[in-house]
């Protein structure tokens, strides 16, 4: 549902935009298809990918960033309701602090939940900045 409203979003915003699931979903989404999302990339349309890889143990995080690799995507963007990267989860803890600056070796010594472990070290390990 995120994938479809960010598509919607774009279009309202006059952006040519387009969701790929790697599960079939008929009616609602094109299916995940490297070749065609390449292609749209390279006509200058915006690629959504969504609902995860289709396989277990791999969530949504680590997903995007592998979709991100697949394409040779220069940056993953992660969205969510909060302001940015916090020391503990803001909403359950009002002690949380905003970080500034991060880089991938400092979440991982961190231990810093805004995404699982191999979200930080996919895009780590192909050098995505």
């Amino acid at each position: 549902m995120n994938g479809l409203a960010m598509r919607d979003a774009l279009h309202r915003a006059y952006v040519n935009a387009r969701v790929m699931s790697a599960i079939p979903l008929k009616g609602v989404c094109d299916d995940y298809n490297w070749a065609d999302a390449i292609r749209e990339l390279r006509q200058g349309r915006v690629v959504i990918f969504s609902a995860g890889t289709g396989n277990p143990f791999f969530t949504t995080d680590s997903a995007a960033c592998l979709r991100g690799i697949e394409i040779e995507a220069d940056v993953v963007l992660k969205a969510t309701k909060v302001d940015g990267v916090f020391t503990a989860n803001p909403v359950a803890n009002p002690d949380a602090v905003l970080c500034d600056k991060l880089s991938y070796i400092s979440v991982l010594e961190k231990e810093l939940k805004v995404m699982d472990l191999a979200a930080f070290t996919l895009p780590r390990d192909h050098k995505m900045h």
